[in-house]
């Protein structure tokens, strides 16, 4: 098995009128496996048809047929989540296409039972989950109905609707949590939008497959609220400041942008969704295989339904990515925002940007940069925690009312909210009330505060330890290039060498070349014997 780097190795991790019809409608509503080394080449173990037709009588509630998966057999038809058992696969879809899928406390609470069986029963071997219909996997909930309990008709705070709220969202992450930390394969088809409380069922799975149909956005900043569902954990640890970057934005990332960025692990034609769910329900694993030789099988049948990937590069890469990363790389909101107006006077791209944020919540801002710095630390469990915590305080704050109002109440859509903050510009200007919203909505209170009651499971980690199946980070790139043999000797390769090392360590992944490649141009340079070296963070 080739090495893996370390934590400290990896990396931390203009709307469109799309997205401005997706924001509208994002709501919170609430085998034997042969032990192999990894430069062997390895190909799905798939049971033989006595084997199939057997474990089908046991468990098979309709027979499969290839290409197409089996149709679902919902235990009742206008169920809001339908489940179905296709051999070793159990299948969960969100069933609200007309909602874009959005998420409610009951859909979550039937998932989180159902993956809690799934993950005892010995017949499932993978879950799959998936959105009915083209237009999204899941776009979010109903934060709509989250803030009109939140407040009287008088628009005083309620407590009771506050109390319904916070616990939606002590179920939602406990839901993520599960996800985050599930004993089995975890394969998310993100085809179409996927947002909010749809990343939060996606983004901690090992598998995350984008189509050309996948829209990703977090835009909580909007409504004034924050990242959420365990952003705080996987946001930091993206490549460069792109996480930062989209937080504070809530710009979207469309189709294979998704890839490139590492918020998907594998890329295929929405077309292939029903061919892989049926192949994968084809997977035997032994009882003795271990979690990781599973994954490689699971990886490995994804990239047989790749076709390729479409000729458009990365949207966020070259000049864009070197100027995201400087102007993002700060540590407060307040130097950010120099940094963006300082580049905004020559740069398009730039000015645009610091447009967006000007219209965000101030406070959600604020408190969004503070959140992601700090989550760069956290264990998964402590970053839902943490969140939990925050959910609750803004729950009780007027501007997550007002933000909700703004983006779906259509008679104030076309009139910006006055935030309680002030504008942005009062904020920035005022370190102690910066300081004041922090300690009020970040620092957690000696008991006062009820922390979210996680349960054990695994380890409680500070890097996903399924970080290998998608593309090689900036951090991995960067390990190899500065990488030292015995003596102190520093490795030389080429440009051209370090590629196909990638290419070769991830047994030929779509995607590894041009995202390596990029890397490769933008973050290193050549000696005299066209070696490559990393370039200085300064340069």
């Amino acid at each position: 098995m080739l090495p893996r780097p370390g934590a400290a190795s990896v990396s931390r991790l203009t709307s469109s009128a799309t997205f401005q019809r997706l924001s509208s409608r994002y709501t919170r509503t609430i085998a034997t496996v042969p032990s192999v080394s990894r430069s062997m080449p390895l190909r799905a173990k798939i049971a033989s048809e006595a084997s199939l037709a057997s474990q089908q009588k046991k468990f098979m509630s309709s027979s499969p047929t290839r290409p197409a998966t089996a149709p679902v057999q919902p235990e009742n038809p206008d169920d809001e989540v339908l489940f179905a058992s296709n051999y070793g696969v159990r299948a969960i879809e969100l069933n609200r296409p007309k909602a874009y899928n959005a998420l409610n406390g009951t859909m979550a609470r039937k998932i989180l039972e159902r993956l809690q069986e799934y993950e005892k029963s010995q017949l499932a071997n993978i879950i799959v989950i998936k959105g009915a219909g083209p237009k999204a996997f899941c776009a979010g909930g109903d934060v709509r109905v989250l803030a009109k309990q939140n407040r009287t008709e008088e628009g005083k705070p309620n407590k009771e609707g506050i109390r319904k709220s916070t616990e939606y969202f002590a179920l939602e992450y406990t839901l993520d949590h599960l996800i985050a930390t599930y004993s089995k394969p975890y394969v998310a088809f993100m085809d179409g939008a996927t947002m909010g409380g749809g990343v939060g069922l996606s983004m901690h799975a090992p598998f995350r497959i984008a189509t050309e149909r996948t829209v990703f956005a977090m835009p909580e900043t909007k409504i004034g609220f924050f990242p959420d569902v365990g952003a705080s954990f996987f946001l930091p640890r993206m490549d460069g400041e792109l996480g930062m970057y989209l937080a504070l934005t809530s710009e979207m990332l469309k189709g294979v942008d998704t890839l490139y960025a590492g918020i998907a692990t594998h890329y295929i034609h929405s077309s292939s969704l029903g061919d892989l769910e049926a192949r994968l329900a084809e997977l035997k694993f032994s009882d003795y295989a271990s979690l990781e030789e599973k994954y490689e099988i699971v990886d490995s049948t994804i990239e047989e339904f790749n076709t390729g990937l479409p000729e458009t590069p990365f949207s966020l890469a070259g000049e864009k990515r070197k100027l995201i990363d400087k102007c993002f790389s700060p540590s407060t909101l307040p130097e950010i925002i120099t940094n963006l107006e300082t580049h905004a006077e020559t740069n398009p791209f730039i000015a645009s940007t610091l447009a967006t944020i000007r219209t965000r919540c101030p406070l959600s801002s604020l408190i969004t940069t503070h959140l992601l710095r700090s989550g760069a630390r956290w264990t998964i469990s402590e970053a839902f925690a943490r969140e939990y915590l925050l959910a609750s305080r803004f729950m009780k704050s007027m501007d997550f009312t007002l933000g909700v109002r703004s983006v779906l109440d259509e008679k104030e859509a076309n009139y910006p909210p006055k935030w309680t903050s002030g504008p942005l510009d009062h904020l920035l200007t005022h370190p102690a009330l910066r300081d004041s919203l922090v300690r009020d909505y970040l620092e957690p209170k000696e008991g006062k505060d009820t922390r979210l009651p996680l349960p054990k499971r695994g380890s409680d980690y500070t890097v996903y330890p399924h970080w290998w199946i998608g593309l090689p980070s900036e951090a991995e790139i960067k390990r190899k290039v500065e990488e030292t043999v015995r003596g102190g000797v520093k490795t030389t390769m080429s440009r051209q060498a370090m590629v196909e090392y990638f290419v070769g360590t991830r047994k030929g992944k779509v995607g590894v070349k041009e995202k390596v490649e990029e890397v490769l141009e933008r973050k290193t340079g050549l000696d005299e014997a066209a070696h490559v070296f990393w370039l200085s963070e300064l340069s």
